[in-house]
């Protein structure tokens, strides 16, 4: 466990290192623009190709990539680790690389052992990658601008998805293994130009009271960490509602036609290209960070009243349509004011020499959301029904309410100096 000595009992910023350096957010803004679209185009289309062209079981593809996740999930503390150890942002690039050739695997894979290898790296270089780029943003990047500073990458990183789909959905329309593998090609090339821009940063100064030799487990004993750690998991269950229990739900329990499932996918990113910068404005320290997550725990917990709401009885078309929509709103406000304070929060309880393995640890919910909240999700809402949709939003109301709290024990227990 971190340093226990009682400093801090409220909830306070660390003093800034130094300014902001002008060309860092930049230069991450093209990175992660970079990075954006290739992926865009190949969610879309990925499952299409292992199953149609590489001739992979839909049950394999989702083993597969079930296993990827768990193994990149534990992959994030280790590789953040070395970042902290190395500097985040030779690390930053060398796992930017390494994403890219795992996309690249993908173009000449042709058995499912060949894609677990491909997808178990795929996933753990970008799990660790993301550490790493948060380190360096944090060494680059003045504590009082982070959150800015992320909320515009948030706000970059769905423009570029959208844009990515549209690619990708020239692919589907063409339906040719030409058009999948030029799908790959673009999202490799992606990240190699990341790992270009990335590589034209300053390398961070080396935060006071670094140790080269830091233990690479220190966040697992920093119980007040871990704690909000898991609580930021269960807030990330809005992912897999969004992308897997929601369309599901609109087919099997709603009136609502079927477009309706793209329409609100498209509102979501829309949204949050838009409206993020905006909503993560007034987050700029811990007590903030934990109003916000607290306030989005409350907004999702009606957020899923309201979706429960659709399959009454008698409820027609339109009017399912417009209920969804309301609480698709209500979704992406809690999403927006979710990933501001997480934020704030993940990187303002980290200590200064060792923010990559921190950062590799909060960042796993991520992983542990797509493996585990599929699953979660679509046995509470599609196997209970409206109760599931009840119980789920009690989940978001109390890791909401509960993340104040414990955002304010970590404070207290961290070192005098923080």
């Amino acid at each position: 466990m971190a340093n226990t000595t009682p400093t801090h009992p409220t909830l306070k910023p660390p003093a800034p290192q130094g300014p902001t350096r002008p060309a860092a957010p930049r230069t991450l803004l093209l990175a992660q623009l970079s990075n954006s679209v290739g992926d865009g185009a190949y969610y879309v289309t990925s499952a299409l190709y292992f199953t149609g062209v590489v001739g992979l079981s839909a049950t394999q593809v989702g083993a597969g990539l079930a296993v990827a996740w768990a193994v990149g999930s534990l992959a994030g503390v280790p590789l953040g680790t070395l970042a902290d150890r190395r500097g985040p942002r030779g690390v930053s690039v060398l796992l930017a690389l390494a994403t890219a050739a795992a996309v690249a695997a993908f173009l000449v894979i042709d058995s499912f052992p060949a894609f677990l290898a491909a997808a178990t790296l795929f996933a753990s270089a970008q799990s660790g990658l993301a550490a790493a780029r948060q380190a360096l943003l944090a060494g680059l990047v003045a504590p009082a601008d982070r959150t800015a500073v992320l909320a515009r990458l948030q706000a970059v990183l769905n423009a570029g998805l959208a844009v990515g789909a549209a690619l990708g959905g020239i692919a589907l329309h063409a339906d040719t293994r030409g058009a999948y593998l030029s799908v790959l090609a673009l999202d490799a090339a992606g990240f190699v130009l990341g790992g270009v821009l990335l590589a034209r940063l300053p390398a961070p100064p080396v935060a006071p009271g670094r140790t080269v030799r830091a233990s690479g487990t220190a966040v697992l004993r920093d119980r007040p960490y871990v704690v909000l750690t898991l609580l930021n998991a269960l807030m990330l269950l809005r992912m897999p509602v969004l992308s897997l229990a929601l369309p599901l739900w609109i087919v099997q329990r709603t009136a609502a036609p079927g477009w309706t499932v793209s329409a609100l996918f498209v509102l979501n990113t829309a949204a949050v290209t838009v409206f993020q910068v905006r909503a993560a404005r007034s987050v700029t320290d811990l007590g903030s960070a934990s109003a916000a997550v607290r306030g989005a725990g409350a907004v999702m917990s009606a957020s899923c009243a309201v979706f429960a709401v659709t399959a009454l009885p008698g409820l027609g078309a339109g009017a399912a349509t417009a209920v969804l929509v309301a609480g698709a709103v209500l979704h992406v406000v809690a999403e927006m004011r979710h990933s501001a304070g997480a934020w704030q929060l993940g990187l303002g309880l980290a200590p200064a020499d060792r923010i990559g393995q921190y950062q590799g640890f909060f960042g796993a919910g991520v992983p542990v959301a797509r493996t585990l909240g599929p699953l979660v999700v679509t046995t509470l809402l599609i196997g209970v029904g409206t109760a599931g949709w009840l119980l789920l939003g009690a989940v978001f109301a109390l890791a909401g309410a509960a993340t104040g709290p414990v955002a304010r024990w970590a404070a207290r227990t961290r070192p005098a100096d923080a």
